[in-house]
């Protein structure tokens, strides 16, 4: 009966798991299981063989007539933007980008990892996902996991949820930006989408430099030829970046436009198909390094309904903005003529005109590029913008802007947290780059150092304080900064971007959470030429009275009355819920949740440079009340290690003083094996020899 039991129960598991070789998790699954191998792999190469655009096609690297060949299947190459030099990418599988998990709600999710690179370590980032009663499985190296080395493989399991538009990465130096990323997409059981999908990832890209050189430049300085290259700057003002941004892609693929003719060099882009009458949802994810793009499709309007993962009331717009990290799901009604549309991601460049292009192709339309233009906008027809980083568009440029939080989310179902006595934390963070003769990225002055172990498995481990002389109000110092929260907390955190070191608006990205977005404070600003003329004075940077000299490391309310949650004009009863937020230039802005998810939460710039460079903090939630970790879990440490050390004696006082009992101890076991194996061998002779043909093969392939 017993062995009955075990039998249907194992048909049952076999039924409920899918061992994923397509794209899409069946809905009948209970478990989803996937494999991801990274590795490295050269652009604009098939095989050994080099190729080059042409006409939107690919063509091998002799081919001399290309109206007489045959152009390569664009499956099998990594084109990024057509740049016939090969750059090395760090990639999933393959593809860039990696491929898609498409899951239901609810479902188990397993992924396993090899790390197939020569020389790196890697992790995964679920990004968006909360990881709630499985922290360490949040993917974040050095915070809740040891890296993934070479050779090695590590698997992640975790449950399907929220529902919405996500996506995986690694968090391991810059391999993110070289291509380690992809869409992670959690389907709604309960409800049917009525319009069709399309997943679009949206990237700047260099062709020239890979991520790590890119930082190294920009840290040393960033030079061509013998000329030191200028930062280019945003519509208002703001510096941006000096990152050498030379093409945007399009779920990989993008083309290069030469800059002084203009001519692009014909590589293939992504074709997006859609059928007249029907209504489709682009699921659009910013992977991108520094850039953020504002996208719009010609000859249509975008119904945005989605932002990280969390229905918003669907608003109308000409385009949006979207960051690194951020998400937005739109719709669009394919009611145009049958023809093809550009679909544009412009850079908010006002020194440059860089883009990403793809083709909304409608079926039926001949196989050719569009020839749309982009709609103007006039005096009698303003563009409505979503999500700009400024308050306003120059005003010959007929351009409105509304920011998030005058959006609102779809339902009642999910209000702010309401502040209980004794139950409120409340935190000023101010991300930027404060300093005088050295201005590295920070967090209210602490560049961030990372633990030498798995923070949140080990923490006893480590000890990096920000507690010392170094730290404090406009200075800078190096430790890991962390701030603590209890279970039940309601957490008010206010993020800024002022003083000596405001930058250009920082997208930042809280694990673990989707906080509530209750208030932004923009900068102040020339209405006419949209240029920023100073910081928003709600806040106090306090330290140095000259603002323009102050770190901003220890801010407050300038109106006192507005501490312990006590602020005017915030949205409370159906404010967005999301992961990733700009903070705007010489603004601030002012995010709610509950402590009822216990981990160690990374909260970083989801700008790759900032973050490198020291643009973040940890989040200690209920930290007694953490999870504990699968009893195998990997761990690292420095060697010497002091703690290692220590218990290292302990272990050796141990055996000295239990030499006697360990020996007898092996005495009994060496007599109770040999007695097992006796038995066995009785019973079935050849039960300790392998047969030859399961044995394993220790060969090179």
């Amino acid at each position: 009966m017993a062995s009955c039991s075990f039998t249907i129960l194992a048909i049952l598991i076999i039924v409920t798991r899918a061992v994923i070789g397509e794209d899409e998790c069946s809905e009948a699954a209970t478990v989803c299981e996937f494999y991801l191998e990274l590795d490295h792999r050269p652009t604009m190469m098939k095989g050994d063989d080099l190729v080059y655009a042409n006409n939107g096609h690919i063509y091998k690297y002799d081919v001399i007539n290309t109206s007489t060949a045959s152009p390569i299947d664009l499956s099998e190459v990594i084109t990024a933007d057509g740049w016939e030099n090969p750059r090395l990418v760090t990639v999933f599988n393959g593809t860039m980008p990696g491929p898609p998990i498409i899951v239901y709600e609810g479902q188990t999710v397993v992924v396993h990892v090899k790390n197939s690179l020569k020389s790196e370590a890697t992790t995964l980032h679920w990004h968006g996902l909360h990881q709630r009663g499985r922290p360490w499985m949040d993917g974040v190296p050095f915070v809740t996991q040891c890296p993934i080395l070479p050779g090695q493989t590590f698997t992640y399991e975790f449950l399907a949820e929220p529902t919405g538009t996500f996506w995986y990465h690694s968090h391991m130096g810059g391999q993110r930006t070289m291509g380690a990323f992809g869409a992670l997409i959690i389907r709604n059981r309960m409800k049917e989408n009525a319009a069709q999908e399309h997943v679009m990832t949206i990237q700047d890209w260099n062709h020239d430099w890979d991520s790590e050189l890119a930082y190294m430049k920009i840290q040393h300085g960033m030079y061509e030829g013998r000329k030191k290259v200028q930062p280019s700057m945003s519509v208002d003002g703001a510096l941006l970046s000096i990152f050498k941004f030379q093409s945007g892609l399009i779920n990989g693929r993008g083309r290069y436009h030469d800059p002084v003719s203009g001519k692009s060099n014909g590589a293939p882009l992504e074709v997006f198909e859609v059928e007249h009458g029907k209504a489709y949802m682009f699921r659009v994810i910013g992977v991108g390094t520094v850039y953020p793009f504002r996208i719009s499709v010609d000859g249509h309007t975008l119904t945005i309904v989605a932002s990280d993962g969390y229905e918003i009331e669907s608003e109308v717009v000409e385009s949006f903005i979207i960051n690194p990290g951020e998400r937005f799901d739109f719709i669009i009604y394919a009611n145009s003529a049958i023809s093809n549309y550009w679909i544009r991601g412009l850079s908010l460049e006002a020194t440059s005109n860089h883009s990403a292009e793809a083709i909304l192709r409608y079926n039926g339309a001949p196989n050719e590029e569009p020839t749309t233009s982009k709609r103007s906008c006039t005096q009698n027809n303003n563009c409505v913008v979503v999500n700009c980083p400024y308050s306003y568009y120059p005003l010959q440029d007929y351009t409105k802007c509304k920011s998030l939080d005058k959006l609102k989310a779809a339902t009642y179902k999910y209000p702010a947290p309401d502040i209980e006595p004794g139950k409120f934390k409340e935190f000023f963070l101010n991300f930027g780059f404060p300093g005088t003769n050295s201005t590295p990225p920070s967090v209210n002055g602490h560049i961030f150092e990372n633990p030498p172990v798995s923070a949140m498995t080990q923490p006893k481990e480590f000890h990096s304080s920000c507690d010392k002389a170094e730290c404090g109000e406009d200075k800078l110092c190096t430790c890991s900064h962390v701030i603590s929260i209890d279970d039940g907390d309601t957490v008010q955190l206010i993020l800024s971007n002022m003083g000596n070191g405001r930058g250009y608006s920082h997208p930042v990205h809280l694990h673990g959470h989707a906080f509530h977005l209750i208030k932004m404070g923009y900068g102040q600003y020339n209405e006419t030429t949209a240029k920023i003329t100073g910081d928003n004075l709600d806040i106090n940077c306090r330290g140095n009275p000259d603002r323009s000299m102050t770190f901003c490391n220890n801010a407050t309310w300038a109106n006192t009355s507005w501490l312990g949650g006590n602020v005017p004009g915030v949205e409370l009863e159906r404010p967005l819920r999301k992961d990733t937020i700009i903070v705007p230039t010489g603004g601030y802005v002012v995010i709610r949740l509950k402590a009822d998810n216990p981990g160690l939460w990374n909260f970083h710039c989801h700008i790759e440079f900032h973050n490198h460079g020291g643009m973040q903090l940890l989040v200690n939630e209920s930290f007694s009340i953490i999870p504990k970790p699968p009893p195998d879990f990997p761990t690292c440490w420095n060697f010497p290690s002091i703690y290692h050390a220590k218990r290292e004696t302990n272990h050796n006082v141990f055996h000295e003083n239990g030499n006697r009992y360990m020996i007898l101890t092996w005495i009994f076991a060496a007599a109770f094996s040999g007695l097992l194996v006796y038995t066995l061998y009785a019973i079935h002779p050849h039960h300790g020899q392998m047969d030859e043909d399961k044995m394993p093969l220790l060969q090179e392939k």
